[in-house]
């Protein structure tokens, strides 16, 4: 059986060969490798040559309709038509889009993006690359909070109280902004290793006696906060959508790929759409080098707390009392921390800070019944690793969203771990004193004589 030493080195070693897994995972997203046939120049047979470098006039159009697909402009509306559309320049626009009264019925409302050739409507170009995205969603709509000092009557609080359960159910929901990107880098792709995560938004065409791939068209799902969405009445006749457009590389556009499949996954999985929007918010707003660092800090994060779970596991099952230590602060200690686990859980905090928060309520719980059938000896402030942790919840809380009283609490320990290190530095280790066996710090040991 492995002893805790070795077993925590396992640990540390799994995770270090995880976070180079990782590493290296990501550097094969951002780097994809050009075909080698293309800088000889020539044809380059097997190569997979980008339309966009023959410099095509490009229109812009964003459509919407209830269905699903479309043959033809027969019961489409348009709503945004940019023509000469510079793939370079960034632009954002405001515009104002008719809701019909299926949507406003709980359905659905799609919105066609087109990028064709300027002049040509897009089902009568053959070079056009569309892609579809749905404009409604379905959650639970967020219920408007009541001041109950207000002095408000009996009867409006029974109305608040109807209006409250009637949003249990899922209503559906506008999506206020639409954000769109197109792959703006001239690459040569090898036409024998396309990378899969970019060949499904690839369309290519034969000219002469190469192959090309048509624009990248790209629709950033990350960008869809639970903030910007808005409940569809029955009375809305119209509803504003803000289109947004900016390049994109082609590094960011797989990265970005990779992280809306991961979002997906997780919704598959079960986590809600405020979860799922808690997670988003980690890759939108913040930048690709800050993007790393919280990846890095969510996994010591992560590390740490399994760590200190398991020290303080290891030290309550090895005591058999409970001299030295207060069996009420074990009781308060675990009060404390299952009120701030249920605090979390009615904020409906994310899961990334709720799990390790309830994980912490159980083994407090399991303490307290351990405490009150023995006594234990307290050895001070025991794991080390706790000290670590305490830096990496710092800049965890202000990477994840939490409530803010549970942001400060975090904090908390730094008192501590401060107060302690002033202890330390106050009353030092006195090297001169003898122990128990009469030796000292400062005595060197006496070395035996060699025997020749």
């Amino acid at each position: 059986m492995l002893s805790r030493s070795s077993f925590t080195s396992l640990v540390v070693g799994v995770f270090a060969v995880y976070v180079a897994h990782t590493c290296w995972v990501m550097y094969g997203i951002v780097y994809t490798r050009p075909c080698p046939a293309a800088a000889g120049g020539g044809g380059g047979a097997g190569c997979v040559w980008p339309y966009l470098a023959r410099r095509p006039k490009l229109q812009l159009s964003v459509y919407t309709t209830t269905r699903s697909n479309i043959g033809a402009e027969s019961n489409i509306d348009l709503v945004l038509n940019v023509e000469d559309f510079d793939i370079e320049s960034k632009f954002e626009r405001t515009v104002n889009v008719s809701v019909p009264k299926k949507t406003r019925n709980n359905g659905t409302l799609y919105a066609y993006i087109f990028l064709h050739h300027a002049g040509i409507l897009p089902w009568r170009d053959g070079k056009q690359v569309h892609i579809v995205s749905p404009l409604t969603t379905y959650m639970v709509p967020k219920p408007e909070e009541i001041n109950l000092l207000t002095g408000e009557s009996t009867t409006q609080q029974i109305e608040a109280e109807k209006q409250t359960n009637a949003l249990d159910e899922p209503v559906s929901h506008w999506r206020s902004r639409l954000t769109l990107n197109v792959m703006v880098e001239d690459f040569v792709f090898d036409g024998s290793s396309l990378p899969a995560d970019v060949h499904r938004y690839m369309k290519m065409v034969q000219l002469g006696k190469t192959v090309h791939y048509l624009p990248i068209l790209f629709i950033d799902q990350l960008s869809n906060r639970v903030k910007d969405l808005m409940v569809i009445n029955r009375s809305t006749t119209e509803l504003p959508l803000t289109v947004s457009y900016d390049k994109i590389s082609l590094g960011k556009l797989r990265f970005w790929i990779h992280m809306q499949d991961a979002v997906y996954s997780l919704q598959q999985f079960g986590f809600s759409e405020k979860d799922a929007d808690e997670v988003k918010g980690i890759f939108v707003d913040t930048n690709l080098y800050f993007l790393a660092l919280t990846f890095f800090v969510a996994a010591f994060h992560l590390l740490f707390d399994f760590l200190a779970f398991k020290n303080d596991i290891s030290f309550w099952k090895k005591k058999r009392s409970m001299i030295g230590m207060s069996t009420k602060a074990v009781l308060w200690r675990c009060f404390s921390t299952v009120v701030i686990f249920l605090f979390l859980l009615d904020e409906q905090t994310s899961l990334l800070v709720l799990i390790p928060a309830g994980i912490g309520a159980v083994i407090e719980l399991w303490k307290v019944k351990k405490a009150l059938k023995m006594t234990i000896k307290w050895q001070g402030l025991r794991p080390k690793i706790q000290a670590f942790n305490t830096f990496i919840d710092d800049i965890f809380a202000f990477i994840i969203t939490m409530p803010t009283s549970h942001r400060l609490a975090c904090f908390r320990d730094d008192v501590v771990f401060l107060v302690y290190l002033y202890q330390r530095w106050l009353y030092p280790v006195d090297k001169s004193r003898v122990n128990e066996y009469g030796e000292s710090y400062e005595e060197k040991p006496k070395k035996k004589a060699h025997r020749e």
